[in-house]
Order: C-alpha cells, then structure tokens, then sequence
C-alpha cells in the first residue's frame, strides 16, 4: 500500500535531516554550477523577447516575470540534476563515486523525495510566470518535466538509446528553455522565439556529449549506448563536431529572411565569434581525442559551458541595443 511506504520514506527523510551539514550536502547534489546556464538561458530568452520587434521596455512589470522564471528555470533543472542521479545511481558508483549519492551521504529514498519537491517546485513557479494571462510557460516547463523524466527513468530511458539521449537533452535545455525565457515577456506564437530556440538546441543536441566521453565505463556496463560508447571516442568527437559551428550559421540566415528582429550588426558579430569559437573547440576535441574519455574534465566540456553563456548574454545584448 503507498501509505505506508510514504511514511517510511518520510521517516527516513526526517531522520537523515538531523544530521549536520545536510543542507550543503543536498545543495551538492543539486550541482549547483550547472544550474547557472538555465537560469541565464531563460533571462536572456526573456531580455530578447523585450527587444524583438515590436519592442517592449525593460522595467519591473515585465523584469519580475522573468526573474521568477529564471528561478523556476534553475529549481527544474536541479530536480533533473537529481532524479538523473536516482536513475544512474548504479552508474555513478563506477563513474562518480565521490558523489553524495554513491558516496552513501545521501539515502536514496532522501534523493527522490528531494527530486519531486524540486520538479514540483519548479512547475509552481512556473504557474505564476504568466504576463499575458496564460500558462504558455507552464505548459513548455511541463513538457520539458515530461522529457527529464524519459531521458532518466524507465520504461524509456532514452540515455540509453545513443542520439535520443541527446535530442531529450537538448530539446528542454536548448529548444524549450529559450522560448520559456521569451514567454516571460511576449507571447510564444510566432516564427522568431522557436527559430532563437533552434539555435540553441542544435547546438546542445552535439555539445552534450561532451560530458558522456568520461563515462564511457560506467554506461558500456549498464547498457547506455551514448555516442562515445556506440561510435567510440574518436567518431563520436567527429559526429558532435559540426554542431558546435553549423547552428550559429543560422544567425544571419534568420536576419536576413527576416526572422530575428534584433541587432543585425551584432548578431551578426555574435555569429563570427561563436563559430570561430566553436571551431576552436573542436579543434580541441579531434586534436587528441583519446583524452576526452582520459579526464572527466576535458576543456571541451568547460568550453561547451562558456560558448553557452557567451551565446545567452550575446543574444540578450543585441536585441537590447536598438540596431
């Protein structure tokens, strides 16, 4: 019967929270440093929003909505951070065993209570961006809930299926997340916010992998077939590659069809740069690719995280300044 299992874990839960430091502990396994590129994703999705065509100015009635949003942005993704980790715990223990939870410092049944109360957290908050009086940014915000949990749990478990693994990655963290930010400000029914938000995810759909190339070990032994595990390390580093380059092309493509109502000259520098970057980065990855799955921390992956902010801020800026 649930009753009593959702006693025992809230026993569990109450008993486990007596300890010191629990706080910090559950703040580890949020992750927060990952938790910044969602939360600035959404800001800038919203700031964009505020300067595309017909423009709208940057004062508190419309900020207060798209700080709450970047909250929200940032409460989901700490609750995929988690539920992701309940899921791999089995994975973890080979690849990640400093972890709170393969480390034993976190119980599991605490995992999942604190996974729930975030996901459910976050579509809260997510209720209350509304601007113009509809839940357009509740219903992007649940169905990336939807694609956290296929991408983690079974039946699905899509991290086990190469390419899908990704597209259910880069779908809510790329596509959905920036045209949530744009619901923050305008409504989502036109060409431009699905088109910034196109950029964004084909972008991520490569990059992503770069965090699969450490933990080729642990996903080989419990049956997920990432790229790096499918391909190996140095056609998969071939495979990821075009799409650190191919999706900033788009930019002037969307200026000059007259899709991106921002900044043309800046845009236009903006794409320069991210493909000049994003070029170097996968010089680094096909240089010596055998290094990607040596350290679980390759630049690459620290790379995939500043061409993401350099991205957001720069999309942010050139809707802002009038062209």
């Amino acid at each position: 019967m649930p009753g009593p299992r959702v006693a025992l874990m809230t026993s569990q839960v109450l008993q486990w929270a007596r300890r010191p430091g629990w706080g910090l502990t559950l703040w580890e396994l949020a992750r927060p440093f990952t938790l910044i590129a969602p939360a600035l994703g959404f800001l800038s999705g919203g700031l964009t929003a505020l300067g595309a065509w017909p423009p709208q100015p940057l004062d508190w009635t419309h900020l207060r909505f798209i700080l709450l949003g970047s909250l929200m942005a940032a409460v989901l993704n700490a609750g995929s951070n988690v539920l992701n980790q309940v899921y791999d715990l089995e994975i973890d223990r080979i690849n990640k065993p400093h972890r709170p939870l393969p480390s034993g410092r976190v119980p599991l049944s605490v995992a999942k209570v604190y996974a729930g109360v975030l996901l459910a957290a976050g579509l809260i908050l997510a209720w209350w961006v509304q601007p113009l009086g509809r839940p357009e940014c509740f219903a992007l915000a649940a169905a990336a809930v939807g694609m956290t949990w296929m991408y983690s749990a079974p039946p699905l478990r899509t991290k086990r299926f190469g390419i899908w693994a990704n597209v259910t990655i880069a779908i809510p963290r790329g596509w959905l997340l920036k045209v949530a930010g744009w619901s923050s400000a305008k409504t989502i029914w036109g060409w431009e916010p699905w088109y910034i938000g196109t950029i964004f995810g084909l972008f991520l759909l490569g990059a992503t992998s770069t965090k699969d190339f450490a933990d080729i070990e642990g996903d080989r032994t419990y049956g997920c077939r990432t790229l790096p595990v499918r391909y190996g390390v140095r056609r998969a580093a071939q495979v990821i590659s075009p799409f650190f380059i191919v999706p900033f092309l788009l930019v002037p493509v969307g200026i000059r069809v007259g899709i991106l109502t921002g900044n043309a000259r800046l845009l236009d520098a903006l794409s320069v740069v991210l493909v000049a970057y994003g070029a170097y980065v996968v010089y680094l990855m096909l240089r010596r690719p055998d290094e990607l799955a040596a350290d679980a921390n390759h630049v690459s992956w620290t790379h995939m995280y500043i061409m993401m902010f350099v991205a957001q801020v720069g999309f942010a800026v050139a809707y802002l300044v009038p062209g």
